[in-house]
């Protein structure tokens, strides 16, 4: 199969999106108030069976950090996680819904500069959040990228008070493999083609596993159990089974459930459709992914997800940039991570429990930092206050909030940003003096007017000053709005009073003084 030539790309890079997923995985669930099992199915789901669906070729899907504060009160306001399980399959059929509708296309409407903006706030909280668990301070859980945290900080009290409790030997461990993994990314990779498909991630991971397996017995470097990966172990195969919920569909008429069924496919939606414009704009080979082809497969996820005891799953930007950093090219290293989840939880759980999560945190910084980088904010700054803004507006509201408030936020600004240049582009005039005394004013209207414009084309005609003679341009013009030529047939009237004549060209030709504009815009014939 075509898939599977580039096998020696996504195969690195899926391990490496594995190692990101896994506390991603598990911290989501617990900040969500969920089985820690359950986010380990979401990861796999996502990366297995959304994997297989989407036409992404480089999107990762799995738990997201943007549904955990809907879960955790779901859960508590439906009566139980069964109960909750029915409003996500219910959510993942109405994400099919809106696929077979084609609401994909509403992806496409978000500015470029908050798209950009996301990319880099979502890079500066990851930094900011893997700053506490780099020395080894594990009070909030990975995943938690809320600025107020479910452990009673915010993201900032969290990094003072990690003075007060570093870790020794998880601060050591997570220096050596940040060390690993600059000198992979900066020097090895460039030196020899082994040391691309063998990931610094992986050896990083390695020499934790190795760093906590000899140095347990250390007073000092020690790394304790709260210090580390935390996947449920299973004494056997009943008791792995037994892992898994399902949902309690005799509350499927409850009211509540479908509420938080909607919601839950309302914003998994969105923050899907957004992942997949940054992940495109992120991808160097610049696939366009198909956005109602994403819904309908991330709405099988959840359906099937729910099924299991699993949580909501969106495509999620942390994994999907790492598959990206790593060198991922197509759909089968996200499908790959999902079977390592898959695999690994069940024959080798007591192995990922001794990697240290200090040193998944020097992963994530990476990953944060090329998201993140510095030179973004100059090039943003240099395409002038027209992207800087709503892209400066996105990243700090999504670190002092979250991600969807953030971008909210940015979008707003980026609608104020259009409604003032269409205030100042409706038109364009030219004055200049004759020698009789009057002045002669061209007003050439612009290609669209809507209402928007009104402000703009009211204060320039009140203007006008008494004896004016105005030509009025709308050979140009394929759209005006209603509200327009009301204020042109209001300024008719008043122009009588102040002797202002007014000469309309038209691409029907040049009229003196119309008597009416409503009469002859409703005459004009219609051009495409």
């Amino acid at each position: 199969m075509n898939i599977f030539k580039n096998l020696k790309n996504d195969l690195p890079a899926s391990i490496v999106v594995f190692f990101v997923a896994l506390p991603l995985c598990l911290g989501i669930a617990l900040a969500s108030g969920a089985p820690l099992f359950s986010g380990l199915i979401a990861g796999i789901v996502g990366g297995i069976i959304v994997g297989a669906l989407s036409g992404s070729k480089i999107g990762v899907s799995g738990p997201a950090a943007g549904l955990a504060a809907i879960v955790l009160s779901s859960i508590a306001a439906l009566g139980g996680y069964q109960n909750f399980l029915v409003a996500v399959v219910l959510g993942g059929i109405i994400q099919l819904l809106f696929g077979i509708l084609k609401a994909g296309i509403i992806g496409y409407y978000f500015p470029s500069s908050v798209i950009k903006g996301m990319l880099t706030g979502i890079g500066i909280i990851i930094i900011l959040k893997q700053i506490p668990h780099f020395f080894g301070y594990d009070a909030d859980p990975e995943g938690d990228f809320a600025f107020f945290q479910m452990d009673g900080e915010n993201t900032f009290s969290e990094i003072i008070n990690t003075i007060n409790f570093i870790s020794p030997g998880a601060t050591l461990i997570a220096i050596i493999g940040l060390g690993i993994l600059i000198l992979w990314d900066q020097v090895l990779t460039k030196k020899a083609k082994i040391f691309q498909l063998i990931q610094g991630p992986l050896v990083a991971v390695v020499v934790g596993i190795l760093f906590y397996i000899f140095t347990q017995n250390q007073e000092t470097l020690a790394i304790s159990k709260e210090h580390l990966v935390s996947v449920p172990i299973p004494g056997d195969l009943s008791s792995f089974l037994g892992q898994f919920s399902f949902p309690n569909f005799t509350v499927i008429g409850q009211t509540d459930v479908w509420v938080t069924a909607f919601t839950i496919a309302l914003v998994a939606s969105l923050e899907t459709l957004l992942c997949v414009e940054a992940t495109d704009k992120l991808d160097p080979e610049k696939h366009v992914t198909p956005t109602n082809r994403e819904l309908l497969a991330q709405g099988t996820g959840n359906i099937i997800s729910g099924m299991i005891g699993g949580l909501p799953i969106t495509q999620v930007i942390v994994r999907s940039s790492a598959n990206i950093q790593s060198g991922g090219k197509t759909k089968m290293s996200a499908i790959i991570h999902g079977f390592l989840l898959l695999i690994s939880v069940v024959l080798i759980p007591r192995l990922l429990n001794m990697i240290p999560l200090s040193v998944l945190a020097s992963v994530l910084l990476l990953v944060g930092y090329k998201l993140a980088k510095p030179s973004l904010f100059k090039k943003m700054y240099t395409l002038g206050w027209k992207q800087f803004l709503p892209f400066t507006v996105t990243v700090v509201g999504i670190v002092f909030t979250d991600l969807l408030i953030g971008i909210g936020l940015g979008l707003l600004v980026g609608i104020g940003v259009i409604l003032i240049k269409s205030y100042q582009n409706s038109h364009f005039l030219h004055i200049e003096n004759v020698d009789d005394g009057r002045h002669r004013v061209k007003m050439t209207l612009a290609e669209e007017v809507t209402f928007f414009n009104k402000g703009a084309i009211l204060k320039e005609l009140d203007r006008l000053p008494e004896e004016t003679y105005l030509t009025l341009d709308v050979r140009k013009t394929r759209y005006l709005d209603n509200d327009i030529i009301e204020i042109l047939e209001d300024f008719s009237e008043k122009a009588k009073n102040k002797n202002i004549d007014i000469k309309l060209i038209s691409e029907r030709g040049i009229i003196e003084n119309p008597d009416s504009f409503i009469q002859f815009f409703k005459l004009r014939p219609k051009t495409t």
